[in-house]
């Protein structure tokens, strides 16, 4: 999702025109999707199992995507200025590097059952998916003709969404399978035999986490040995999206930009604080009481959806205003954040999952729709659409503070309220005729 400055492929020769195939680069480049969307949605687990070992509130255990997400705020601008000084590839590689370290120290982390070092290794893989970002959605805008970037976008983005969905399932069988003990079992331990159990309990990340850095390492090493079309600035970006020329004195100057910066903001923050919540929630009574496993199955599902919908959606943005499919998706999605309040049990269970499906289209379609005619200044506003991702690192606490005050079962007015803005923010922005889709 983070962006960086514009760039196009370099003039090949016409014998390497005729011998170039931009399908190789791309499935390369798609695994990189993959991997990120893989490795953020194992936070979804960690959460839950990390609250559980540290007996932490719901506020103290959304501190995982506070340490994780504010990594986009604070390596944006520097990951930026690494891939300028070193090359795209060359910032593809350090940011699988950086993943791999952040996912290594996770393994001291656990050994000496520190909450303060998982959330250093969380930001420190964070930072390393941001340098991949960074470095890795310019080459795909450019394999290929403008006119088709954005069906390369939407099927890399629908590549992201499947690791999204398989990752809760890799981690409720390495992390969560093992049995965890209730309250009744843990006050029956010694203290010596509680500490001991617990330990146990936070080592059981070690080794996804040690098998998930070796597999960086490799990609990293891969990629390395790869030929990939070498790109340089340009202004290709700007005129994919809106006007030449940008009038105003900068990005800021745009209440559109600005206001569609909210409007990631808080669409971040929400999709992240839904997810996170969801392997507690479904442990409720209420919602059926289920076993962590089971419900880190029906998590998986939240992502899944929001992979169809991304299908779904580009058809649809090929027929509709995006700024009306934007408001008719965040009302529905708020809607559904009322039902899963006022109900219990199947429905209260689904109507939650659903909103994945309408989760889909919205980031892609913000960005669009902020940085629609901002011609020279796209760049500018790319960034800043790019740090308000630090949604995602400050609602999530908001909302686990509510699930604290009022309950689980009713902290979601929180998304709520970030849905309804969305969608006022889809109806009043003029909308393009059709939306470039962007990762």
């Amino acid at each position: 999702m983070a962006g960086t400055a514009p760039v196009s492929l370099e003039s090949p020769s016409p014998s390497e025109a005729r011998a170039s195939s931009y399908l190789a680069p791309l499935s390369v480049l798609t695994t990189l999707f993959f991997m990120w969307g893989f490795l953020t949605s194992l936070n979804d687990i960690i959460i839950p199992h990390l609250k559980a070992v540290f007996e932490l509130n719901y506020f103290q255990a959304m501190l995982v995507n506070t340490a994780f997400f504010m990594a986009y705020f604070v390596m944006s601008v520097p990951s930026g200025m690494i891939v300028e000084k070193v090359g795209y590839k060359s910032g593809i590689i350090v940011g699988l590097l950086v993943a791999a370290i952040g996912c290594l120290v996770m393994y001291p982390a656990a050994s000496v059952r520190s909450y303060a070092l998982f959330l250093f290794a969380l930001f420190v893989l964070g930072s390393g998916i941001t340098l991949l970002q960074v470095a890795a959605n310019p080459f795909v805008a450019v394999l290929g003709k403008p006119e088709t970037a954005p069906a390369r976008l939407t099927l890399t983005q629908a590549f992201n969404s499947a690791a999204t969905f398989l990752g809760p399932r890799f981690g409720r069988w390495a992390i969560l399978s093992a049995t965890v003990l209730g309250s009744v079992e843990l006050a029956k331990l010694t203290p010596t035999a509680l500490e001991a159990y617990k330990l146990a309990e936070a080592k059981s990340v070690q080794t996804p986490y040690l098998g998930l850095a070796a597999t960086l390492v490799l990609l990293a090493i891969a990629i390395s040995l790869f030929r990939l079309p070498r790109i340089k600035g340009s202004s290709a970006e700007t005129a994919a999206i809106g006007s030449p020329e940008g009038g105003g004195k900068s990005a800021w100057s745009y209440p559109h930009l600005v206001l569609g910066a909210v409007g990631i903001f808080v669409y971040v923050g929400a999709e992240v604080s839904i997810g996170s919540v969801m392997v507690n929630y479904f442990k409720e009574p209420f919602m059926g009481g289920l076993s962590a496993s089971d419900a880190a199955d029906l998590l998986s599902f939240y992502w899944l959806a929001a992979m169809f919908g991304r299908f779904v959606g580009s058809l649809t943005l090929r027929f509709f205003r995006p700024g009306k499919v934007l408001a008719a998706h965040a009302l529905i999605a708020a809607l559904l954040t009322i039902v899963t309040m006022l109900t219990v049990g199947f429905v209260g269970r689904w109507s939650i999952i659903s909103v994945g499906f309408f989760n889909s289209i919205m980031f892609p379609t913000i960005f669009t729709l902020a940085l629609d005619k901002l011609g020279r200044h796209t760049g500018q506003g790319s960034g800043i659409l790019c740090m308000a991702i630090v949604g995602g690192a400050l609602l999530p606490p908001v909302l686990g503070a509510a699930a604290d005050r009022l309950g689980i079962h009713h902290c979601f007015f929180i998304a709520t309220i970030c849905y309804i803005y969305i969608a006022w923010y889809g109806a009043k922005v003029r909308s393009p005729a059709k939306p470039a889709l962007v990762v």
